[in-house]
């Protein structure tokens, strides 16, 4: 069998060098050949094209692109907002590891090409799903999802050829680094203590999300454009009412599915990005390397509890949005990446994040999206009224003026 031929959009990234990780530890099964940033690491970018030799390097921001021509000669350095997208032309499988809104352009090419995506960036999914769900019909083209909830779902979906046999999702939630603290415990907490993730070692922005719980409402929303009633033949007819998130503190038991009989599948292992990673590279089939084993002597215990939606209302605000459909998720992902930057710059209070998203969507204009174009006008109008939000709550309590 001839090697899997591998593109990694956001290769400087947490998952795109846990990605490089997978593919040095399974020599002969995949072959990369193109790596992708915005450049803002440019030493970083040229060290890992040294170090794998990909024929491609994309470079999405243009100013950062002259250094890396420079230190790769011969290598073809394609420069550009356009970058990123065209690897998909020359790879299997296309890892999406961008970070934000920007990752939607990468997932729209790489599904419109007909190749296999796999997907780490959960927001083009959420606010871009009704033309996600378009170009997810094109002949070839196949999503699977790299974050550890949805994949653990896609795994534990394979014990069933009978859709209507799926009852319910269960997501599971670390809790964070605030689980079991109230309101007025996390009114003057710090950026390092958002980032003090228990379990998982992630970049910023998502960590931060994780404190919020709003990493787990957004995978409400991408577990039900995925194997929701928005996937077609390729979901489950499940629908909001019918994805639950339940508080999970070892995060060993990364999701669940129960069947209509009322039995229950899990997906379990030991914390770690490469094993969701290694199995959206070789689907069907699995890597070798045993990314994630456990110890079962020495896991003592399993505990579950249901979250806190007072303490924690960005939960709460992502099943409206999702119920709401049309632009509101993309709505919410937007307000959402203008609070937490805000909060990392340190110009607004950890729990004034909900309080910003909550206000941009009641100014929600109720539009549809038909195409791509209408989630960028979505996307900018709401980064332009959150950030008029963000007025009404800066500085933080506390802060000097």
């Amino acid at each position: 069998m001839s090697a899997i031929r591998v593109a990694i959009a956001g290769s400087t990234g947490s998952i795109g060098t846990q990605a490089l990780d997978v593919l040095a530890a399974e020599p002969g099964s995949f072959e990369l050949v193109a790596i992708g940033a915005t450049g803002r690491q440019p030493e970083v970018l040229i060290e890992q094209a040294r170090t794998y030799r990909p024929a491609i390097v994309a470079v999405s921001d243009e100013s950062a692109a002259a250094a890396i021509i420079d230190a790769l000669p011969g290598v073809d350095v394609r420069v550009g907002p356009e970058a990123m997208p065209s690897l998909a032309a020359d790879a299997d499988v296309v890892v999406n590891g961008v970070v934000g809104f920007a990752g939607l352009s990468v997932t729209l090419a790489t599904l419109a090409a007909g190749r296999r995506l796999a997907l780490a960036n959960k927001e083009s999914l959420i606010a871009g799903g009704p033309v996600v769900q378009q170009v997810r019909r094109t002949p070839g083209a196949e999503l699977v999802p790299v974050d550890s909830e949805h994949g653990a779902i896609h795994q534990c979906l394979r014990a069933t050829d009978n859709r209507e046999r799926v009852a319910r999702l269960v997501l599971t939630a670390s809790g964070g680094p605030f689980r079991g603290r109230s309101s007025a415990e996390l009114a003057n907490v710090t950026v390092a203590d958002a980032l003090a993730h228990p379990t998982w070692s992630m970049g910023p922005k998502i960590t931060v999300d994780s404190s919020t719980l709003m990493n787990k409402g957004l995978e409400v929303i991408e577990a039900y454009e995925l194997f929701g009633t928005p996937a077609g033949e390729a979901g489950y007819g499940i629908g909001f009412d019918e994805i639950d998130v339940v508080v999970h503190p070892q995060s060993i038991v990364h999701s669940m599915v129960e069947f209509t009989d009322a039995s229950t599948i899990a997906q379990l292992s030991v914390p770690d990005m490469r094993l969701p990673i290694g199995y959206a590279l070789a689907w069907p089939d699995r890597i070798t390397t045993p990314f994630g084993r456990i110890d079962w002597s020495q896991l003592g215990r399993l505990d579950f509890e249901a979250p806190d939606h007072t303490t924690f209302p960005c939960l709460g605000l992502a099943y409206e949005a999702g119920r709401i459909g049309g632009t509101a998720p993309a709505w919410l992902n937007a307000a959402n990446e203008i609070a937490v930057a805000a909060f990392l710059d340190g110009r607004i209070a950890w729990g004034d994040i909900s309080r910003v998203i909550s206000a941009t969507l009641e100014l929600h204009d109720g539009a549809g999206a038909n195409d791509a174009a209408d989630i960028i006008a979505a996307d900018t109008e709401a980064r332009r009224l959150a950030t008029s939000c963000l007025i009404a709550f800066a500085p933080p309590v506390g802060a000097p003026l």
